[in-house]
C-alpha cells in the first residue's frame, strides 16, 4: 500500500557533504512524523533525526549541528542533508514514515535503505 524509497547515498571523503531523500508513494492520505535511522556494520540501528508533520526536528547529539532534515509535504518526501561527514558517519541510512492511508489506517513504513561510506 504505500512505499518508501531512498536515494542519494554514496562515497564521499571526511568534511564532504551529501543530499539523501526519502520518497514515498501509494495510498497515502498524510504523513505524521518521518524518521531516518542508520545501522553501521555490526552496530545496532540508531536513530538519527526525526521531524514532525509541522517540520519540527529532533536530532541525536552525534550528528547535531551537521545534519538537517526537511520535508516536502506536497510531494511525501523527507530530506537529510548531511555536512561535515566524518567516517563515523559510513552507514546504511533507512527512512521511516507514521502513514496514514486514504483508508485512514495507519502504518509505519520503511524504505530499503541507502549506504553512505565517508573515507578517503
Amino acid at each position: 500500500q504505500v512505499q518508501l524509497v531512498e536515494s542519494g547515498g554514496g562515497l564521499v571523503q571526511p568534511g564532504g557533504s551529501l543530499r539523501l531523500s526519502c520518497a514515498a508513494s501509494g495510498s497515502i492520505f498524510s504523513i505524521n512524523a518521518m524518521g531516518w535511522y542508520r545501522q553501521a556494520l555490526g552496530k545496532e540501528r540508531e536513530l538519527v533525526a526525526v521531524i514532525t508533520s509541522g517540520g519540527v526536528t529532533e536530532y541525536a547529539d552525534s550528528v547535531k549541528g551537521r545534519f538537517t532534515f526537511s520535508r516536502d509535504n506536497a510531494k511525501n518526501t523527507g530530506y537529510l542533508l548531511m555536512n561535515s561527514l566524518k567516517p563515523e558517519d559510513t552507514a546504511v541510512y533507512y527512512c521511516n514514515a507514521q502513514v496514514v492511508l486514504t483508508s485512514r489506517a495507519t502504518l509505519i513504513g520503511w524504505g530499503q535503505g541507502t549506504q553512505v561510506t565517508v573515507s578517503s
